[in-house]
């Protein structure tokens, strides 16, 4: 893997319009970093892809080569913009919360995803009978595409490619079981097994275990201001979930939820304190669980490494 902090970047990309002008997606098979080269768009595209210019009756809409420069560190300006963004995540040349995505929302249309390409939803309702005669199926209706759309991940598994959306930074060696999710801006820094939900904004460190329905709060919808890590061989049991940072070698116990707010008592020898959760946040070597007797979260120091991941679920991908 190779992740830059360089702060211009751009990519040569087929742009899908329909035909009120609307540019529906951008697929960038081989974006960069750095300044892009002088020359006009088509002769900067690779061969194998030139066929794919031009009308595509199918899904009534032109496909033209782009060529798109953008500065990482300002907003997004248009829908060709964001696609690059998203697509420089997955293809691991920059990590998550480390380019500005400050409107990218507003750029990224509704569209039709299906099995041939991006459908203006528009059309898809006039297309429908049509492409239901050609087998030609829509999997979402969405802003957000299937990353495996667009780029093909190296060294990954991912069970149900419906649930990894398109900007989602996946690291060689992560295996993403069926029940796993990934969002943009989102993802792995090295081997990772995920059967729960990674947020977006959230990082997962190497050889750290997510467990089946295990939640991560993000910053969307409401999740706040506090950007989630998971530090290295951390697990967090099935069904857990946390809003705050969890550090190396750290354990939250299956079924238990921790927010910033929540009151969590040291357990210390003799020594007990009461905290609000959001103190203890990245700190490594610690143990989340719930007393079965008097119901209160606790926290205990561990000792040594953290969990180990299964060799065989994570090599010869």
């Amino acid at each position: 893997m190779n992740t830059s902090t360089q702060s211009k970047a751009y990519g040569i990309g087929l742009a899908s319009i329909s035909t009120d002008g609307t540019i529906l997606d951008t697929w960038y098979p081989q974006p960069e970093l750095g300044t892009a080269p002088i020359g006009d768009a088509l002769h900067l595209l690779a061969a194998e892809y030139q066929t794919l210019i031009g009308h595509d009756p199918r899904r009534n809409v032109e496909v033209k080569v782009v060529k798109t420069e953008i500065n990482l560190s300002e907003p997004v300006s248009s829908t060709p913009d964001a696609y690059l963004r998203l697509h420089l995540l997955s293809h691991l040349l920059v990590k998550p919360n480390a380019l500005n995505l400050e409107n990218l929302m507003a750029h990224l249309p509704i569209v039709a995803f299906s099995s041939i390409g991006a459908i203006s939803v528009t059309d898809y309702e006039v297309l429908l009978p049509s492409l239901r005669q050609s087998g030609i199926t829509v999997h979402s209706v969405d802003k957000f595409p299937r990353l495996t759309d667009y780029v093909v991940p190296k060294g990954v598994r991912i069970a149900d490619a419906n649930r990894v959306r398109l900007g989602a930074h996946l690291s060689p060696g992560t295996t993403i079981m069926h029940e796993g999710f990934v969002n943009f801006n989102a993802g792995t820094l090295g081997i990772a097994m995920v059967e729960g939900r990674i947020t977006q904004g959230v990082i997962v460190g190497n050889g750290s275990d997510i467990g089946g329905g295990a939640s991560i709060m993000g910053t969307l919808s409401g999740g706040g201001r506090e950007r989630v890590i998971i530090g290295e061989r951390a697990l967090l049991g099935a069904n857990s979930g946390i809003g705050i940072s969890i550090g190396d070698d750290s354990v939250v116990e299956a079924g238990l939820y921790v927010t910033a707010g929540t009151k969590v008592t040291i357990v210390d020898g003799s020594n007990e304190r009461t905290v609000k959760a959001v103190e203890l946040s990245g700190q490594p070597n610690l143990l989340f669980r719930r007393n079965s007797l008097t119901g209160r979260v606790e926290v205990l120091h561990r000792s040594g490494a953290g969990i180990t991941l299964n060799p065989a679920l994570h090599t010869g991908v």
